[in-house]
């Protein structure tokens, strides 16, 4: 059993860590960019494949990943887990459709709402004590679908009719133009240190370091990995400037 991932300030990371521990303690958990991902996928049977929704779609890393390796899949049983700040609709079953189409055999999905730890707008921000009930509630849910699992029964979030509907009509149809391309909005501020972490982090290589500034090129999957780790926040992509900068530590339990 292994689970590959996206995660961008820790809450996906967290949540798939924390399901195939309760699995499988021999399970590994291997992030999508890591060199060593395809292996790990070809060595296995079950699939655990975890990352964070946007705008009830999964990340365009997500998507082009299960596109360029499209005879990976065939034959694998998956399970897809999403992270939400508030609403996903089906989430889980945007990638279960690519799935599909090559060869695997989606046998679940989980949906998990999460804090919304970093963010360039106002909307879903909480006080530490709100996060803090937000991730002990992610954590009894992800403990009830591990014994859920364990008995054969697979929850099936975000892949129903229903689901799909609710995602499209939710959300999808108002911004998928944000999603449908990767996003060419990120901007780099005059309060930037130039210390090049947000290069270091970046999944996709989208930031290279010129004269001393990062530059970004228009490759951005929203992960808001940059975002969060910038220590001057300099970096913005949605909004005009960072409302909070929390690391996914801070509101743990």
């Amino acid at each position: 059993m292994t689970g590959v991932y996206l995660s961008g300030t820790g809450n996906t990371r967290h949540c798939v860590k924390k399901l195939l521990s309760l699995l499988d303690e021999s399970a590994r958990a291997v992030p999508l960019e890591s060199p060593s991902a395809v292996e790990a996928i070809q060595g296995e049977e079950w699939i655990l494949l975890a990352y964070p929704t946007q705008f009830s779609n999964a990340p365009i890393f997500v998507r082009d990943f299960i596109k360029t390796h499209a005879a990976l899949w065939q034959g694998k049983k998956v399970f897809c887990l999403t992270t939400m700040g508030l609403f996903s609709g089906d989430g889980t079953g945007c990638t279960a459709r690519l799935l599909k189409k090559r060869g695997a055999d989606v046998v679940g999905g989980l949906q998990i709402r999460m804090p919304d730890a970093v963010c360039d707008s106002k909307a879903l921000k909480k006080s530490l004590a709100e996060n803090r009930e937000i991730v002990a509630m992610a954590d009894g849910k992800i403990e009830a679908a591990a014994e859920s699992i364990k008995k054969g029964v697979y929850p099936q979030e975000g892949l129903r009719l229903v689901d799909h509907l609710a995602g499209l009509l939710g959300q999808r149809l108002w911004f998928y133009g944000k999603t449908l391309h990767y996003s060419r909005q990120l901007n780099i501020h005059d309060s930037c240190i130039g210390c090049g972490l947000c290069a270091k982090q970046c999944p996709m290589g989208n930031l290279r370091m010129e004269r001393g500034r990062p530059v970004p090129g228009g490759h951005c999957t929203m992960c808001y990995r940059c975002v969060s780790s910038c220590p001057q926040k300099a970096i913005t992509l949605l909004g005009k400037a960072v409302v909070e900068q929390c690391r996914f530590e801070s509101y743990r339990v």
